[in-house]
């Protein structure tokens, strides 16, 4: 019972990138950055492997960014001419690169770290892209003029990289949409569509992250306008109760998200947030194991897997790795009162 999971990004080294930044600068140049890049993947991997995480991923170390990371590989995009764009509803703003033509891939994008993450662990290995709904709201369109074509053609290039990630041994392929949550409506329809051409032909488990951000100052301000309740999950979860994805990641713990919301996703595995990463304190393993019992009168035993909120790229290295000790310690913590 109750697998672990992170949800994809971890804090990068202060030797490796510029730390507490979502956009992070990178440190070392050239054939340094790139040993630099996966000397933290192997780190995190070992951190992740002695907290007694059970599905590990590579952390997003080879990642400046959850999407532009992706995106750094494709044709027809230009990162040289970046413009300012307001992103997630206008949330923020950052600065994004533009759609200025066809989009082809330039060839495998994470090819080096999945293989890397295969071959330096015998647990189950997730890596995570982004989703298309996502990616097309963390860009600037200066050539399809539709959001939904735009979408769908960043799904072609994400499902031949993700069916190539597939190969390389990879257990769980997860994508990544945190515009769910904003876009709801959009979300149920095209995005659900969109994201289910990204997972196409797949055979290992498909899975997709919904969360409400990374605990940045914009984020937080945006939570502290939803009230009491947060239902954007009410919206998609029902369209992803009926599409091919095989698993949900949704935040739960400090949140205000009702509960009962998870039994929209009858039949899926459910990724149950319960690190909060918001916050630098650190949750006992009794706190996570309540939150596993919360989740438990709405989802299955057998279908529960205890993960983060979302990442924790801007948080601190230590507080990250105390956060993984926490989460596993109050999986096994709730292993124990369940018998």
């Amino acid at each position: 019972m109750f697998e672990t999971a992170i949800a994809g990004s971890l804090p990068k080294p202060a030797w490796l990138a510029e730390t507490g930044k979502l956009w992070p600068r990178w440190l070392p140049e050239g054939a340094d950055l790139a040993q630099a890049k996966l000397d933290a993947t192997l780190l995190w991997i070992k951190a992740q492997e002695d907290a007694g995480v059970s599905v590990i991923g590579d952390g997003e170390q080879s990642r400046q960014h959850f999407v532009h990371g992706f995106l750094e590989r494709v044709e027809g995009i230009d990162f040289e001419h970046k413009v300012e764009m307001g992103i997630r509803n206008d949330r923020y703003k950052a600065m994004v690169p533009q759609v200025v033509g066809p989009l082809r891939l330039k060839g495998r994008v994470h090819e080096a770290e999945a293989r890397f993450l295969r071959a330096h662990t015998r647990h189950k290995i997730k890596f995570t892209l982004p989703g298309p709904m996502t990616i097309v709201d963390t860009v600037a369109d200066r050539h399809y003029g539709d959001s939904v074509r735009l979408a769908h053609a960043f799904a072609e290039l994400l499902n031949q990289e993700a069916l190539a990630l597939q190969a390389d041994g990879v257990d769980v392929v997860q994508f990544d949409e945190p515009a769910f949550n904003v876009y709801m409506d959009e979300a149920a329809g095209w995005g659900v569509a969109a994201l289910e051409r990204a997972a196409q032909g797949l055979s290992c488990t498909t899975a997709v992250h919904i969360c409400y951000g990374y605990g940045i100052q914009a984020n937080i301000d945006w939570k502290n306008t939803l009230g009491q309740e947060w239902r954007q999950y009410e919206k998609v979860f029902p369209a992803l109760a009926a599409s091919r994805i095989d698993q949900v990641s949704l935040e739960c713990f400090h949140s205000h998200v009702p509960p009962d919301l998870m039994a929209l996703l009858e039949g899926k595995d459910v990724m149950v947030g319960v690190i909060d990463v918001a916050s630098d304190t650190i949750e006992t393993p009794e706190e996570v194991a309540d939150t596993i019992g919360l989740a438990l009168k709405f989802v299955p035993r057998e279908r529960l897997i205890a993960c983060t909120n979302c990442g924790l790229a801007p948080m601190s290295r230590a507080v990250a790795e105390a956060k993984l000790k926490a989460l596993a310690a109050g999986a096994a913590l709730a292993r124990g009162r369940l018998g």
